[in-house]
């Protein structure tokens, strides 16, 4: 089974390739390599903060035709355009399945989006604009419930979900329910591409997952040699080792 979509191509045609973003680690990689290929089920791009990887997410979603800041294909949402121009550079190939829904999720603007569905639901009159999440405001909720609320009702079936760092608003317990429910909907169809710095989500079982180093390189690990989960795994093992190397 193909993915909805296949590959990401960059184009950089015209462009000052001295100007943000084409200056960030990422591109560099992007540029090292013919195509960057997804995963039919989940693709996982993991790197330290600055290479670029939730830009490149963005990039994504937006050449996909998702709001830049996050949503489904028919929300407008726009408080302030942030998004870079790297998905003008971004040629998307796409397998020969559609996906029937899809949805952006970007941790840092979901509270914007909250906003939105709450002003949706006084402009129609109704509960029409927050059924989908369960009928409740998402602002009614905290965070990590709110997060949830989007992954257990609103995502259903074969769609696209693009998510960066999904996992900022939840706790250990609730990023194992996250990794639940996204692998039941890929055994439904759906596909997956997700920024995310959780060795829990990185176990989702046959995930590709991407790893972007600090001069940009894009290469394929496996779960053990991905950066979250080895630092992680070696604090464990001596917190103690670790606070007299920092302190």
């Amino acid at each position: 089974m193909t993915g909805f979509l296949r590959w990401a191509e960059l184009d950089e045609e015209g462009v000052d390739t001295a100007r943000y973003p084409f200056t960030l680690p990422v591109v560099a990689g992007l540029r090292a390599i013919d195509r960057l290929e997804f995963d039919p089920g989940v693709t996982f791009f993991v790197g330290d903060n600055g290479t670029g990887k939730s830009t490149l997410v963005e990039a994504i979603a937006v050449a996909a035709g998702f709001n830049p800041e996050g949503g489904s294909r028919n929300m407008t949402v726009s408080t302030r355009p942030s998004h870079s121009a790297l998905h003008k550079h971004l040629r998307l190939v796409r397998g020969t399945r559609r996906p029937r829904t899809g949805y952006f999720l970007r941790a840092e603007s979901f509270f914007n989006l909250a906003t939105y569905l709450d002003q949706m639901k006084k402009d129609v009159g109704g509960d029409r604009a927050l059924a989908p999440y369960g009928g409740k405001s998402l602002h009614a909720q905290s965070h990590g419930e709110s997060f949830m609320a989007l992954l257990s009702k609103r995502l259903k079936g074969p769609g696209l979900y693009i998510f960066d760092e999904p996992e900022a608003a939840l706790s250990p317990s609730r990023q194992m329910a996250a990794l639940v429910r996204i692998h039941d909907l890929v055994k439904k169809g759906a596909q997956f591409i997700i920024a995310t710095h959780s060795p829990i989500l990185l176990a989702a079982p046959g995930a590709r997952i991407l790893q972007i180093d600090g001069g940009g390189r894009i290469g394929r690990v496996d779960y053990d040699e991905a950066q979250p989960v080895a630092m992680t795994r070696d604090f464990l093992a001596d917190p103690a080792r670790y606070l007299r190397h920092l302190f």
